[in-house]
């Protein structure tokens, strides 16, 4: 069974803060539910590359306010900025299923978190030429921008460079192109 990255950030959501393992289990409960099995690894990757849940690593982990005891070595995921959380069908009843207390994470840790992180993809993104993950980022950005108290105009620039540089280089081929084909006509 598959579930949307927004319905990954309303189970996520519901509880403030999952690891990966606890998310797995609340989706394998709520498949489960369905006579069906969830297929997480891929699916979880693919939220969070789309900023729809975002990790907190162990290291950033006691700038985490938990009710309940946080595993030590694994990461939370929270709802990220691009998330409009969901709750799949039935979920309401995962918090009398499975026995994790909700968990407040500040919003600033968490939104520095996502900054460091969406620095890293841009430079990624325009050291490899990846304009289809640039644009995403751009859109990103503003998102995130409104989600956490960052600021990331300087980065935004650097997407926007590169995008219109390969968006140029783009045109010079299609003109190129367009000339061969006339020439051979």
């Amino acid at each position: 069974m598959e579930f949307s990255h927004d319905e990954l950030a309303g189970v996520v959501d519901l509880f403030g803060a999952l690891t990966r393992p606890e998310l797995s289990q609340a989706c394998d409960e709520l498949a489960f539910k369905r006579g069906v099995e969830f297929e997480s690894a891929e699916t979880i990757d693919d939220a969070i590359a789309a900023y729809r849940l975002v990790a907190i690593e162990s290291a950033d982990a006691d700038l985490v306010e938990a009710s309940s005891e946080t595993v030590a070595d694994e990461p939370l995921l929270a709802a990220g900025p691009t998330a409009f959380p969901t709750l799949p069908d039935r979920a309401e009843d995962l918090p009398h299923i499975l026995d994790i207390e909700p968990r407040e994470i500040d919003r600033t840790v968490l939104g520095a978190v996502a900054e460091e992180r969406f620095r890293a993809d841009a430079a990624r993104a325009v050291a490899t030429g990846d304009h289809a993950r640039i644009t995403q980022l751009l859109d990103v950005s503003y998102d995130l921008e409104a989600w956490a108290p960052v600021a990331l105009d300087g980065v935004r620039d650097r997407l926007d460079d590169a995008a219109a540089g390969m968006d140029a280089a783009d045109d010079r081929v299609g003109n190129a192109v367009a000339e061969i084909d006339e020439r051979t006509n």
